[in-house]
């Protein structure tokens, strides 16, 4: 039985005391939430004071990013991934689509990050997901079973075993179109069976798939109905306490 995940990636929003109340607001609200895994993801500068205040509750804390560097040295600007389990972190982000578009992240570049934190104790949220130019071409299945290959190459099965995907069609994030239950439940299955040809089976069927794209407390519950959807990942509606409150509370 797969345990759902719920996580909120709050991007490059909110200063600290912003955060720290956002935190402890949603702490009440989920108190109550045994059903799945709730996780947020901050910005950096926050993360110490959220997984502090956030101590002893059933919320857990993940960083938006980490570095391919699993040593320390001079990498200025990136943080490492034991860095961030030091800070309280038990999660962290790798491969989102914004980081790929826009900062050039490549699966090899992802590769290295998931290998990165596992090595440092940290669970990773791997996200993969199509453009809409891939999807209309019918290229949408080809470009992540290529992003799961490249991003999961020469993992061990315990290390897949301890990986989380976040399956977030491109064209769907922050613009209010949402893929339809069916097609991201297609999605996921072919993600279950692509780790199923690599790993085996009871690799595949024990893998928590989330889906991330405009997901909202309107539409949580019958995503969540799908065989094959295991959670989400939040963005904008993970600002707010209150609808990311409804979203974990979907049942």
């Amino acid at each position: 039985m797969r345990k759902p995940v719920i996580a909120g990636n709050w991007k490059m929003y909110k200063l600290l005391g912003e955060a720290v109340d956002t935190a402890l607001a949603l702490k009440a609200l989920v108190a109550n939430a045994n059903h799945c895994d709730v996780v947020i993801a901050p910005v950096f500068t926050a993360l110490k004071n959220v997984t502090s205040r956030l101590e002893g509750s059933n919320i857990k804390v993940a960083a938006q990013d980490c570095a391919a560097e699993s040593k320390h040295g001079a990498h200025t600007g990136e943080v490492a991934a034991d860095m961030i389990k030091d800070a309280g972190c038990s999660h962290v982000i790798v491969g989102h689509s914004e980081r790929r578009q826009f900062y050039g992240e490549t699966d090899a570049t992802v590769n290295a990050k998931v290998k990165s934190a596992l090595q440092a104790g940290l669970t990773p949220i791997v996200c993969v997901g199509e453009m809409l130019a891939e999807r209309e071409a019918g290229n949408a299945q080809s470009v992540v079973k290529t992003q799961l290959q490249g991003g999961l190459d020469g993992l061990t099965v315990a290390d897949t075993e301890r990986i989380i995907i976040a399956y977030e069609p491109v064209w769907a994030i922050g613009t209010g179109k949402t893929a339809t239950p069916e097609q991201a439940q297609e999605m996921h299955g072919v993600i279950r069976q692509s780790i199923s040809e690599v790993h085996g089976k009871a690799v595949a069927d024990g893998m928590r798939i989330l889906y991330g794209g405009s997901v909202k407390p309107e539409n949580i519950a019958e995503l969540m109905s799908q065989d094959d959807v295991d959670g989400a990942l939040v963005g904008g509606a993970s600002l707010e306490a209150d609808s990311f409150a409804k979203i974990v509370n979907y049942k």
